[in-house]
């Protein structure tokens, strides 16, 4: 286990490393980013004073080798718009991401784990296609459009519900509905297929012959076995809330990293968008480093050597 965590560890710094690429390659691939940075109307002297302050008139490899040693030491330099230390201002919004992601997986997982599996266990009934349509639906509906739907609905017809911001627990409703929901088809239909299969087992054959009743088969034998795949997407999904609430933190005027991101993007503040994306990055590593050690909870048939 130790060498396996080493080993995996090292293949996540070499990530990461690659990623400080990628964001570095980007803020150049876009333009001169002092022209990106400074307002149009601005003087010559200026701009010069400007690139030379930030180091652009170095060479690229110079101002790459600066980069990375700031962002090892959790240095993405001061914001343009705010003038604090970019991470200082990811991690104020970092906690209200995290909320918006963790209740939005929960309410996937509580939706669509059961309706997995009874989908599964119920195969070819009016309760699977029903099942499986309204997870079609759900990943056929985009983020943006049902967010919007849902404001228009709950906030602006009912008036049940608030459209924007963070506060009460009411202010979580529909943000975490819009992410759920796309979240929950996957998993949903990822869980059935799981189940399907490992029901067709021969030792769950053989479990059933033997006198074991059906929920202790889909409980203490298929749902176990049928987790890895499982795991992997819930990972994954993970992940991707954590990128993909971009979108709905704008849509919602939620104060996390995704809208963070977007207004930093809109002010040119490369700065600031460097810092999110590494730590975005950075969380989505982590969760597929602790994704691969729960493998061999699930299925001790795997070894980390």
């Amino acid at each position: 286990m130790g060498v396996y965590l080493i080993r995996r560890l090292a293949q996540s710094v070499v990530v990461l490393l690659g990623i400080s690429v990628v964001v570095f390659v980007i803020l150049h691939l876009t333009g001169d980013p002092t022209l990106l940075m400074l307002p149009p109307d601005v003087s010559a002297e200026e701009v010069a004073r400007f690139r030379r302050a930030m180091g652009f008139d170095d060479p690229l490899h110079v101002q790459y080798a600066r980069f990375l040693r700031g962002a090892v030491r959790g240095d993405f330099g001061n914001s343009l718009r705010h003038d604090e230390p970019a991470l200082g201002l990811v991690w104020q919004r970092m906690p209200a991401t995290l909320e918006l992601t963790a209740v939005a997986l929960g309410l996937a997982l509580v939706l669509a784990i059961p309706a997995g599996i009874v989908s599964a266990v119920f195969r070819n009934t009016p309760v699977d296609y029903v099942s499986t349509v309204v997870a079609l639906v759900g990943q056929a509906m985009p983020t943006f459009w049902l967010g919007i739907m849902l404001i228009l609905v709950f906030s602006v017809g009912f008036h049940l519900l608030p459209s924007s911001g963070r506060g009460s627990w009411q202010h979580l409703i529909l943000p975490a509905l819009t992410l759920g929901l796309f979240t929950t088809a996957r998993i949903m239909r990822l869980t059935r297929s799981g189940m399907l299969e490992v029901l067709g087992q021969d030792y769950v054959r053989t479990a059933r012959a033997k006198g074991v009743g059906e929920r202790g088969i889909v409980w203490r034998h298929a749902l176990k076995n049928a987790g890895i795949p499982v795991v992997t997407i819930v990972g994954l999904e993970l992940g991707t809330l954590l990128g993909g609430a971009v979108i709905t933190e704008t849509i919602f005027a939620w104060p996390g990293v995704g809208r963070l991101s977007v207004q930093a993007i809109y002010n040119r503040d490369f700065p600031l968008v460097q810092a999110a994306v590494f730590v975005l990055a950075s969380t989505f590593v982590l969760i597929n480093l602790v994704v691969d050690v729960l493998y061999t909870y699930l299925d001790p048939r795997i070894r980390i050597h």
